[in-house]
């Protein structure tokens, strides 16, 4: 059995290299293979008892080694999509909690701006009403100033009219002094 076993090896390994390597004359090993495989078939029917015992334990055996390779394979299998799916969670676990992270990022830096754009607005009133207080002081002021301007221009014209009625005054007491001296001389 060993032997028929080292040499269906050998036989797939050929075959392998074979179909791998362009067509060309078969190799001693091939030829050997060939010729004590075709002596099997010859004398299976001689001996049919033998050849299917080996046969069929061939069968039995090459089975088991599938099986066992796709046993195998599955559990590599399970476990590489185990991991990946490990990998996967992890990385969505990680994702998850970076957007959360962002998203309180963001929220606050939505409250800030929020703040900023406040302070702004009232700034921007106060300096509105700073303007409008500012303008409406300089109407005021500007009220004010013509309003002391006419009375100083009445004050400037009251003047004029005392300086005129005290010269008028003046002159009025010069005659009067001057008509008590005429009839005190026309008395004596």
């Amino acid at each position: 059995m060993s032997s028929l076993y080292t040499r269906s090896k050998e036989f797939t390994r050929n075959r392998k290299s074979q179909s791998d390597s362009p067509p060309a004359s078969p190799s001693p090993t091939a030829k050997t293979l060939r010729h004590e495989r075709l002596s099997r078939l010859e004398s299976g029917g001689s001996n049919p008892t033998s050849s299917d015992s080996y046969g069929d334990r061939d069968r039995a055996s090459a089975r088991a080694r599938r099986e066992a390779r796709e046993a195998r394979l599955a559990s590599l299998s399970s476990r590489a999509e185990e991991d990946t799916n490990r990998d996967y969670k992890k990385l969505y676990e990680s994702a998850l909690t970076e957007n959360q992270k962002l998203k309180t990022k963001l929220q606050e830096a939505q409250l800030e701006l929020a703040d900023i754009k406040s302070k702004l607005e009232k700034m921007a009133q106060q300096k509105q009403e700073k303007t409008s207080d500012r303008s409406s002081m300089l109407e005021m002021e500007k009220r004010e100033r013509r309003a002391l301007e006419r009375k100083m221009s009445e004050m400037e014209e009251e003047m004029k009219v005392l300086t005129e009625l005290k010269s008028d005054n003046q002159r009025l007491k010069d005659e009067n002094g001057a008509l008590i001296r005429v009839i005190s001389k026309l008395s004596k």
